[in-house]
């Protein structure tokens, strides 16, 4: 996919060839067999392991652990009593000493042929997929409370695609480029790290996110300072031990956890801040957008910033849809990992026809959903991450329930007595711009709006104008023409456009994710775009014939 679709004269294809003939495409890493009763006992196992021991965990700059004494600890958010990790956060002096290590490094990793250094990446998804596959499984499930697969699905395939396909995409970034070469001149394009530091601030909701934005900077010969969120710090501290068993250098990713503002602050007042990536709140994104711009005048180069902040994701019903497939797809993308992602289904239009065949089956199905613990692979879903999650997901509810225009049809329990359990909650609106379908609510709430099944046009604009996001969407229709209009209204309304298909689970290489709006830069992780930001060209002229006069011939 990154060879050029026509051959120029005076390229150098033979150098293409040669390097994509050695260098395959990779194959997306297959799921864990959670079928086989030995997997599942080793996975208990190490479960366990992780829910009784309160790991110690450092900052690490260039190398050294750092103990600083300033303490946080991290939890099983199914059981909040349970420490799993006492970490010890970064302060100022830390974070600068970082900044200095990490620039020490530069030079020497920037200069390293792309070739060895996609070496150490595949290596670090070779560690994980095999010697680290069960615990950092487990390091996910307890510290994110993830059931199994969607632990697997994360911190396994995810990650280990990333960082296999990045590797890839890095060896062959400019082969795209098209150089032409006239007589006596050479030209040639080659690439070069940010002149700097690259900030990596990742969520608590994926693991895979996290090892991204740390290694995809790294790939290309950057350094980065990487900020894990305190909620996710265990399985985050595993993924930098693995990248060092690798072969990363000393300095070049240092692992930072720590306050987020005063991280944020110190950072973005680095004049040797080159990029930032994130994932994470809009607000917060804005924050450091601000930052950076208020601080324009003392950086030595302009910082690229990168970010994706969520969505208030659709899925759009029209009257020749499937009704069970609308369903199955509707639960998994509003309730799995319990709508703690960027892609869940936070809105349902449906058109007033298939109402009540929708209720219905929607209403059965949610009584079959089992939450618990992680160790109990019948369970669907459960805790969310904290309690201010907790409480602002609980907040959503309670109005639904005081609501005029709000009913609830299903769930709407919240216990966090042990651990931070949000039941499965569905509710139906009257009000199409009600607050419950335009927030990001970020739990398990699916709010359902339905319409009239002979405007679904007007409601495909509904659907384009309720949100200020504009992330994943779905369309379920049988109709090849209602696809192909919504195709047309919904152009900008969703990064990830789904036919038939929930609205989450995009694949790397398969589906490159991503949204725009206020979802973010739409920078496509799980493609080369994603990288492309954190690479900076350098353009090389050669004269091969001496100029002999300084005048032009029309002079003479």
């Amino acid at each position: 996919m990154l060879l050029a679709k026509r051959l120029l004269p005076g390229i150098h294809y033979s150098r293409v060839m040669s390097r994509l003939c050695h260098h395959s495409l990779p194959v997306n890493e297959p799921s864990t067999d959670l079928t086989n009763p030995s997997i599942r006992t080793n996975l208990l196992d190490e479960l366990h392991n992780v829910e009784k021991d309160e790991l110690e965990i450092p900052c690490v700059v260039g190398g050294e652990k750092i103990f600083t004494g300033n303490i946080a600890y991290q939890v099983t958010p199914y059981r909040h009593q349970n420490r799993i990790a006492k970490i010890h956060l970064a302060d100022e002096t830390v974070i600068k000493k970082a900044i200095n290590e990490s620039l020490a490094v530069r030079n020497n990793w920037e200069n390293m042929p792309q070739k060895e250094r996609s070496a150490i990446f595949q290596k670090a998804a070779d560690l994980l997929t095999t010697k680290y596959r069960l615990p950092l499984l487990a390091a996910t499930m307890a510290g994110q409370a993830k059931v199994a697969i969607q632990a697997d699905i994360d911190c396994i395939a995810e990650l280990a695609d990333f960082l296999r396909f990045n590797s890839y995409y890095a060896q062959g970034i400019l082969d795209q480029v098209e150089i032409i070469q006239t007589d006596g001149v050479t030209n040639s394009i080659m690439p070069r790290g940010l002149e700097g530091f690259v900030v990596a601030i990742s969520p608590f909701n994926f693991t895979a996110i996290g090892g991204n934005l740390a290694t995809g900077p790294a790939m290309l010969g950057n350094v980065v300072l990487w900020k894990p969120a305190l909620t996710t710090t265990r399985a985050a501290w595993l993924v930098h031990q693995i990248l060092e068993e690798a072969g990363v250098p000393k300095g070049v990713i240092n692992f930072l956890p720590a306050p987020g503002s005063m991280f944020g602050k110190t950072v973005t007042s680095s004049p040797d801040l080159a990029g930032l990536t994130f994932v994470g709140s809009g607000p917060t994104f804005k924050s450091l957008w601000k930052q950076v711009g208020n601080n324009i005048d003392i950086f030595k180069t302009y910082p690229r910033l990168s970010g994706e902040c969520g969505g208030k994701n659709f899925h759009f019903v029209h009257e020749t849809a499937d009704v069970d497939s609308v369903v199955n797809c509707t639960i998994r993308a509003a309730f799995e990992y319990c709508g703690q992602k960027c892609s869940a289904c936070g809105r349902l239009y449906v058109p007033d026809v298939l109402w009540p065949q929708i209720k219905e089956k929607l209403i059965n199905e949610h009584k079959k959903i089992k939450m618990g613990e992680p160790s109990q692979f019948s369970n669907f879903l459960s805790a969310v991450i904290d309690e201010q999650a907790f409480r602002s997901i609980k907040g959503f509810i309670d109005y639904a329930r005081e609501s005029d225009v709000v009913t609830i049809v299903a769930g709407g329990t919240c216990d966090q007595s042990v651990g931070y359990y949000i039941e499965p909650t569905i509710v139906k609106t009257t009000d199409p711009h009600n607050k419950l379908m335009s927030e990001e609510i970020f739990g398990p709430v699916l709010p359902i709006f339905v319409y009239p099944a002979k405007d679904y046009k007007e409601t495909l604009k509904l659907v384009n104008d309720t949100s200020d996001f504009g992330l994943t969407g779905a369309v379920f229709s049988k109709d090849i023409n209602v696809v192909n209009e919504a195709r047309v209204i919904l152009r900008q309304a969703a990064g990830n456009l789904y036919i038939n298909d929930k609205a989450t689970g995009s694949v790397v290489a398969q589906q490159p994710f991503g949204g725009s709006r206020m979802s973010g830069t739409n920078d496509k992780p799980g493609s080369y775009l994603n990288i492309l930001p954190w690479m900076s060209p350098l353009t090389v002229k050669e004269n091969n014939l001496p100029l002999v006069d300084w005048k032009y011939e029309y002079m003479k």
